[in-house]
């Protein structure tokens, strides 16, 4: 029985094409350790863990890969099968069929009609992080799309989202994704003055315990910040990219207003 309700975030990991740089820059900045893979399927995937709990992973971008690093998000199914055959049947398209992982689980890769990339994920005996909500744990996650209205309702076809305009957006184009009346995700339209070569992408949020600390630290260690830090009624947050380029946001649940 898995931990996760059907839609719920469950897992994240991030695609690099240097590995080890890229676990130097997260273990220095998250204080996160690394285990090296299983070695049945290449020893490639480095599972990332903060006081022993597992909070994600890193992965090598593969050769024929053409894809920038980026921050991958699963979300939780019951049956991989089935979604994939709602991507599909609602406008999306798949990266990866559905594969099985072993005795861990299985998998697939997808993209929303928008372009919009994420995954999916059944567990066996691996059901996704169980650390959350600590400093360097995933905190939140937000679809960032020019087709605001596509991803809604893609996104509540294939999962049992319902979604709800968010409290206090300030004027943005703003929704949360609800599960049983809890939101578990966010949307967001992209501005319209969005550069056209910026791609649509999930923002995946860490909780920090000091934002502006985690924006010097990310500075310091090679990475960049891209917009922030700034206050808001979820915290002080502030998006950034590791040295490799795959971005991500930074978020001190604690500031804001």
């Amino acid at each position: 029985m898995s931990d996760f309700p059907e839609g719920t975030p469950c897992w994240i990991d991030v695609t690099l094409p240097d590995p080890r740089a890229g676990k130097r820059f997260y273990g220095a900045l998250f204080g996160w350790t690394f285990a090296e893979g299983a070695a049945e399927y290449g020893g490639f995937y480095s599972p990332a863990f903060s006081r022993g709990e597992p909070v994600g992973a890193v992965v090598p971008q593969l050769p024929w890969q053409d894809e920038p690093p980026a921050w991958t998000l699963y979300f939780a199914t019951s049956d991989i099968k089935a979604t994939a055959a709602r991507v599909l049947d609602h406008g999306g398209s798949l990266l990866m069929e559905p594969m099985e992982i072993g005795q861990f689980g299985s998998m697939l890769l997808a993209r929303d009609p928008g372009d919009v990339p994420f995954a999916a994920w059944q567990g066996g005996e691996r059901h996704g992080f169980r650390g959350r909500d600590g400093h360097g744990m995933f905190r939140w996650a937000e679809i960032v799309t020019r087709d605001a209205d596509a991803a809604d309702t893609f996104f509540s076809a294939v999962f049992p989202f319902e979604a709800r305009p968010a409290p206090a957006s300030r004027g943005t184009d703003h929704v949360l994704w609800h599960l049983g009346g809890v939101p578990v995700a966010g949307r967001v339209r992209m501005p319209p003055d969005t550069p056209d070569d910026v791609p649509p992408r999930v923002d995946v949020h860490f909780a920090v315990g000091d934002c502006d600390a985690a924006v010097a630290a990310v500075r310091r260690l090679g990475g960049h910040l891209v917009a922030g830090p700034s206050d808001g009624p979820h915290g002080r947050r502030a998006t950034v990219t590791d040295p490799l380029g795959a971005g991500f946001v930074v978020v001190d649940p604690r500031g804001g207003r």
